[in-house]
């Protein structure tokens, strides 16, 4: 069991939303309007996680790492952004046990927030679109810091505009990233079997504990 929290902090994309239906449509579309091939959804959920311009880039080049030509690079991301501002949650979904996990975590008294990679401009859509966006005290975006996760700096942010020390937070997440993040804020760290982890076991990266639904943070938590 771990020790009860005072603020949950919760990712975006494979932890609440599964958005590479939208996410994998956008890189698509994108290619052929650069007369490329199509990558389809499998490869575009091997690649999610680390913000728009990566996902493009690994798009471009059809590959985890490494680097597109920069001239391609500079009239693909364009593009792709004016496709996911008009797909942002058409065929996203939410994770089964998030929303009994956002209504039990409403009951406890804990400060709720969220902290993700992706672009303000993208996420306050989804998360108002999915129905989810009361549910946070604050909503910190890639945007919004010079260090994205798995840097601790979006972190240790919401924590101190929240009021509430890192020995006594907790992160929700479901890539390697997010526990990096958290063990260098000072975090617990809890993770989703189910997300993007560029086809890696997040189990691999020793997280406090690892959950198959978000719902089931009730039984293993000291409330």
């Amino acid at each position: 069991m771990l020790k009860r929290p005072e603020m949950v902090l919760i990712d975006v994309d494979g932890t609440l939303v599964d958005s590479v239906p939208d996410l994998a449509y956008c890189v698509d579309e994108m290619l052929k309007q650069l007369d490329m091939p199509t990558r389809g959804e499998a490869a575009v959920r091997h690649w999610v996680g680390n913000g728009v311009e990566r996902l493009v880039k690994r798009g471009l080049i059809n590959a985890l790492d490494g680097e597109p030509d920069e001239a391609l690079y500079n009239r693909a991301l364009p593009i792709f952004r004016e496709l996911y501002a008009e797909n942002t949650s058409k065929r996203s979904c939410l994770y089964e046990g998030v929303p009994e996990a956002l209504e039990f975590l409403k009951t406890t008294g804990v400060k709720i927030g969220c902290v993700t990679n992706k672009a303000s401009e993208f996420t306050l859509p989804i998360l108002r679109d999915l129905g989810i966006s009361d549910y946070f005290e604050t909503v910190l975006c890639g945007d919004m810091v010079e260090r994205k996760k798995p840097d601790p700096q979006p972190l240790l942010m919401s924590a101190e505009k929240l009021g509430v020390a890192p020995e006594d937070s907790m992160m929700l997440g479901d890539s390697m990233s997010d526990v990096k993040a958290a063990r260098a804020a000072g975090f617990a760290i809890v993770c989703m079997s189910y997300g993007y982890n560029h086809g890696e076991d997040i189990r691999d990266y020793n997280p406090d504990a690892v959950v198959d639904s978000m719902a089931e943070i009730k039984d293993i938590i000291e409330w």
